[in-house]
C-alpha cells in the first residue's frame, strides 16, 4: 500500500509539473500555446518516423550486404569446385585410361604420364604412382626420389591406404620427395587415391598421387579477398586445418587468432559469433565432396561503413525537416490566431477610448463575421501572390540545388578520393596531383560564388575537369573529343548543364562499350543561337523513350548523379524562355546526341545580373534588348 501511495505521489507530481508548464505557456497567449503544441507534436512525430526508417534502412543494408557476400562466396565456391573437379578428372584419366590398361611387368607408364602432365602442367606440380610397399612405379616430370624418403610415412599415403574408397585432398604442404636438380620446392595440395595395379597378371594395390599447384587456389582466394576491405575469406578442411588464410603469416607468428577450430563444426549458412572480444558474422559454405569449408568473416562494425553517408544524410534531413516545421508551424499559428488577436486588440482599443466605436460593431456576431471575411479576403489575396512568387523561386532553387548537389555526390567524391589515395600509395604522385587539381577546379566552378549564370568557357572547363577525373577512374576506357568554336566561349549559359549530359552519356550510353566508347562535344554559333551537342556511340534509345525524357518527371535514375535531362531542360527554359532547351536524337545501337540550344547572349556583368534575377524572352528583358 505504501508503494502504491509513493507511485501515485510521483504521478501527481509529474502531472502537476506538466500542468504548471502548460499554464505558463497559456499565459503567453493563444498564439504561443498553439505554436508550442504543434511544434512539439510535429518534432516528436518526425523523430519517431526518422528513427523507424533509419532502423529499417540499416537492417535492409545488412541483409543486402550479406546477400551480396553470399553471392560472391557462391561464385568462389563454384570456381574452387571446378578447379578441384578438373584435378579429379585428371586423376581419373590417369587411372582409368592409363593404369588400368597396363601390366607393370611389360608396360611402361612414363610416356603417358608425362603427356598427361604436360597437358595440365599449369595447375599441376607432379604425378606419381607408388606400390603398396612405397616403391615408386612412375612419376612426372621428375622420376627420381630422394634416397631417405619413405612415402609410407607421408600423411597422404596413409590416408589413402586407410580409406581406399575415397579420394583424399591434403592441406597445403611442401612437396620434397623428389630429387630435383633445381633444388626448388613447391607448395602443393596432394590428391591421393587407391588404384588397382597389375604386375605379371597379378592384381595389387597402389597409390596414385596428384600434386596440385597451391598457388592456383591461393590466387583465387586473393582475388576474392581483394574485392572488399571490411571482410575476409579463408579456407579450411573439415578438421579446421587452415588451407588458406589472408593473415596466415600473422597466425603462424602468433600475432593473430582465427576461430577455425570452431567454424569447422558450423553448418552451411550464416552464423553470429563473438570471438576474441569482437562480434562477427560468419558465413560458411562447404566445398562438395572435399569437406573443405569456405568461410567469410564480417566484423559487425563493418556494416556501419556502408551506412555512414546515410546516417549523415538522415541527420541533415531531420534538421531540415525540424526547421521547416518551425517555420510552417509559425506561419500556420499566425494564420489561425491572427483574426482572434486582431478582434481582441480592437476590443482593447475600444475600451481604452482610442478607437472610434463606429469602426467596430460592439456585441453583434455580424460585425465579427464581417471582420473575419475582410481579414480572410486580405490574407487570401496576399497568399495567392506569395504562393505564385514562392512557387517559381522554389522551382528555380530546387533545380539549381539538385544540380549543385549532383556535383558533390558523396559516391562520386568517395571514389575520386579513393583513386587519389590509391595513386599516392602506388607512388603515382603526378597522377594524384592531376586528380586533386581537377577535383579542386571542379568544385570551384561548381560553386561559382553562388552564381547560376556563367560563361560557356567556364562551363566547358568544369565539364573537362569532370571527364578528366572519370577517364582516370575508368583507366581511359573511353575517349572524349572536343570541337568548340572560339567565339562560343564568350556567351552566357546556365551553370552545370553540360556535365549531367556527359554523365548520362557515360553511364547510360557507353558504359557497356568496353574500350570502344567515344563522346564528342561540339559547340557552334549559328546566327543568334548557340548549339552545344554531346554525342556518344553507345547503346542508344528507342523513339518512345526519347519522347519521355523531357516530359516525364517520375523517371527513376538508376545511375549517375540523379540529375535528369528534364532538370537541365527546365533550368534552361526558366532563364531563357520556352524557345530554348534540349534537343535529343537517338536510335537503338546508333548512339545518342543531346543538343543544348541557347541564345547568343554575350557574357558580361550586366547581362549576368539580368539573367540571375529575370527571365530572358525573345532576346529581351522587360522590353529592352541587351547585346
Amino acid at each position: 500500500m505504501q508503494d502504491n501511495g509513493g507511485q501515485n505521489s510521483k504521478k501527481n507530481t509529474f502531472h502537476g509539473q506538466v500542468g504548471k508548464v502548460m499554464e505558463r505557456v497559456g499565459r503567453q497567449g493563444i498564439q504561443a500555446s498553439v505554436l508550442v503544441s504543434f511544434t512539439v507534436v510535429s518534432i516528436l512525430v518526425v523523430l519517431l518516423l526518422s528513427l523507424v526508417l533509419y532502423n529499417r534502412f540499416t537492417q535492409r543494408t545488412r541483409v543486402m550486404m550479406t546477400e551480396s557476400t553470399q553471392q560472391l562466396m557462391s561464385q568462389t565456391e563454384t570456381n574452387l569446385e571446378d578447379y578441384l573437379t578438373s584435378m579429379r578428372r585428371v586423376s581419373d584419366a590417369m587411372y582409368y585410361d592409363v593404369i588400368k590398361d597396363k601390366d607393370l611387368a611389360r608396360d611402361s607408364l612414363d610416356s603417358e604420364m608425362f603427356l598427361l602432365y604436360e597437358a595440365n602442367k599449369d595447375n599441376l606440380i607432379s604425378f606419381a604412382l607408388f606400390k603398396r610397399d612405397g616403391s615408386l612405379v612412375s612419376a612426372a616430370p621428375i622420376s627420381a626420389m630422394k634416397s631417405r624418403i619413405d612415402v609410407r610415412e607421408q600423411p597422404w599415403f596413409n590416408l589413402a591406404m586407410e580409406e581406399p574408397e575415397n579420394l583424399h585432398f591434403s592441406t597445403p604442404h611442401v612437396q620434397n620427395i623428389f630429387d630435383a636438380s633445381t633444388f626448388r620446392y613447391y607448395w602443393v595440395i596432394s590428391l591421393s587415391r587407391i588404384v588397382e595395379l597389375t604386375d605379371k597378371g597379378v592384381p595389387m594395390r597402389g597409390v596414385l598421387l596428384v600434386d596440385m599447384n597451391y598457388s592456383t587456389i591461393e590466387q583465387m582466394m586473393e582475388r576474392v579477398n581483394s574485392s572488399n576491405s571490411y571482410q575476409y575469406f579463408y579456407l579450411c578442411d573439415s578438421d579446421g586445418e587452415l588451407i588458406y588464410h589472408p593473415r596466415q603469416m600473422r597466425i603462424n607468428a602468433g600475432n593473430y587468432k582465427e576461430n577455425n577450430a570452431q567454424v569447422c563444426e558450423y553448418e552451411d549458412g550464416v552464423h553470429e559469433e563473438r570471438f576474441d572480444g569482437e562480434d562477427r558474422l560468419v558465413i560458411v559454405n562447404t566445398i562438395s565432396y572435399t569437406g573443405w569449408k569456405l568461410v567469410c568473416v564480417i566484423p559487425m562494425n563493418g556494416f556501419q561503413l556502408g551506412i555512414v553517408s546515410m546516417r549523415i544524410f538522415t541527420l541533415m534531413v531531420i534538421l531540415a525537416t525540424i526547421l521547416a516545421i518551425l517555420v510552417v508551424n509559425r506561419i500556420v499559428t499566425i494564420q489561425i490566431t491572427s483574426p482572434i488577436l486582431q478582434l481582441n486588440r480592437s476590443i482593447q482599443n475600444m475600451e481604452g477610448g482610442r478607437v472610434d466605436p463606429d469602426s467596430v460593431y460592439i456585441g453583434g456576431p455580424a460585425e465579427i463575421e464581417h471582420l473575419g471575411r475582410s481579414l480572410q479576403g486580405s490574407f487570401q489575396q496576399v497568399n495567392t501572390l506569395m504562393d505564385d512568387l514562392l512557387s517559381e523561386q522554389d522551382e528555380r532553387r530546387r533545380s539549381e540545388l539538385d544540380a549543385l548537389q549532383s556535383q558533390i555526390n558523396p559516391h562520386f567524391l568517395y571514389n575520386t578520393l579513393d583513386s587519389i589515395v590509391w595513386m599516392i600509395e602506388g607512388e603515382k604522385n603526378d597522377d594524384a596531383v592531376f586528380m586533386v587539381t581537377q577535383l579542386a577546379s571542379l568544385f570551384r566552378i561548381s560553386l561559382s560564388r553562388g552564381r547560376t549564370v556563367i560563361s560557356i568557357k567556364d562551363e566547358l572547363v568544369h565539364a573537362r575537369n569532370y571527364m578528366n577525373i572519370q577517364k582516370v577512374r575508368y583507366k581511359d576506357a573511353f575517349e572524349v573529343y572536343w570541337d568548340i568554336q572560339e567565339e562560343v566561349l564568350s556567351f552566357c549559359t546556365v551553370k552545370l548543364i553540360v556535365q549531367p549530359i556527359l554523365e548520362n552519356a557515360l553511364y547510360y550510353g557507353i558504359d557497356a562499350m568496353g574500350d570502344e566508347g567515344e563522346i564528342h562535344v561540339k559547340g557552334v554559333k549559328q546566327g543568334e543561337d548557340i548549339y552545344l551537342t554531346i554525342t556518344d556511340n553507345g547503346l542508344g534509345m528507342p523513339e518512345e523513350t526519347v519522347r519521355q525524357l523531357l516530359v516525364d518527371e517520375s523517371r527513376v535514375h538508376k545511375n549517375g548523379s540523379g540529375v535528369g535531362l528534364i532538370n537541365v531542360h527546365k533550368r534552361i527554359q526558366l532563364r531563357f524562355g520556352e524557345a530554348y532547351g534540349l534537343i535529343i536524337r537517338s536510335e537503338p545501337d546508333e548512339g545518342t546526341a543531346v543538343t543544348i540550344h541557347l541564345p547568343a547572349v554575350p557574357y558580361n556583368e550586366e547581362n549576368r545580373r539580368f539573367l540571375e534575377h529575370g527571365k530572358f524572352e525573345n532576346g529581351k528583358w522587360n522590353g529592352e534588348v541587351r547585346t
